[in-house]
């Protein structure tokens, strides 16, 4: 057995993750990057300086979870969402239940309260958001974002939700009230049902296809009939049907 493959070994009986599940190329090459960075000569020898390291042990955490995001990302797909699916969602469930699936720093649920505030009041949204890693949680919890992160959200919410702090930009605490944050490892933790809306983005380009084959089900058995799973514009099933989705619009999928 090779170092990185006794490295994830050892990574899951320590931390529970499955680091096979991710693609292996990307993986290792960016965890090898950090050892290196950190000085270590091979996986077994970052391993055993994980083992002692809390510090350390965060820092590659951070790493092997992909944290890219910003509001509004591809605003048309969120404004898609807003005129053709929610409406539908709301004529048949006057309170949806919303979950953001590996929320990173927290511009996507946050964005899911901006746009279903145009159907309802704030006070009347939750969305449950959940990610692997709890340092990126904290900080979707304080809701302060440089303005790169803000490039494609309309004007209008820009004023109405956020407030300018220095150099950032803070998330109103009437938004940041509508979401409730916690820790879920996608993989292998069990989801709640009945969910009217899912929204997974950019996350799945990085697992290999065994483990999209598994959350595609996951999210199909957590959603209600005709439920949706919102995926990223780079993640679109091809075979939707083998899932028991169908498509309601693109990147949009309706459970049947």
């Amino acid at each position: 057995m090779g170092d990185y493959e006794q490295f994830v070994g050892a990574i899951k009986r320590k931390t529970g993750i499955d680091l096979a599940l991710y693609k292996e190329a990307q993986m290792k090459r960016r965890l090898t990057s950090l050892y290196e960075k950190k000085g270590y000569p091979s996986f077994s020898t970052f391993f055993d300086a994980l083992s002692s390291n809390k510090e350390m042990m965060n820092e590659f955490l951070d790493r092997m979870t992909i944290n890219v995001s910003e509001f509004y990302r591809n605003s048309k797909r969120w404004d898609v969402l807003e005129k053709k699916i929610l409406p539908r969602l709301l004529k048949e469930n006057k309170r949806l239940k919303v979950w953001s699936a590996a929320c990173s720093t927290g511009e996507e649920p946050y964005t899911l309260a901006m746009v279903l505030s145009a159907h309802m009041p704030l006070s009347s949204v939750s969305i449950q958001a959940t990610d692997l890693d709890l340092n990126v949680i904290q900080k979707a919890k304080l809701g302060l974002y440089p303005e790169r992160s803000l490039a494609e959200v309309p004007e209008e919410i820009k004023k109405k939700h956020f407030q300018k702090e220095g150099a950032f930009f803070k998330t109103s605490e009437e938004v940041k009230r509508t979401v409730s944050f916690k820790r879920q490892n996608l993989l292998s933790d069990r989801f709640e049902s009945g969910y009217d809306l899912i929204v997974c983005r950019n996350v799945m380009i990085y697992f290999t296809e065994e483990a999209k084959d598994e959350l595609y089900r996951k999210f199909n058995a957590a959603l209600r009939s005709g439920g949706v799973l919102f995926v990223g514009s780079t993640e679109q099933i091809f075979n939707p049907e083998r899932y028991g989705f169908e498509v309601e619009d693109t990147f949009f999928y309706k459970k049947v």
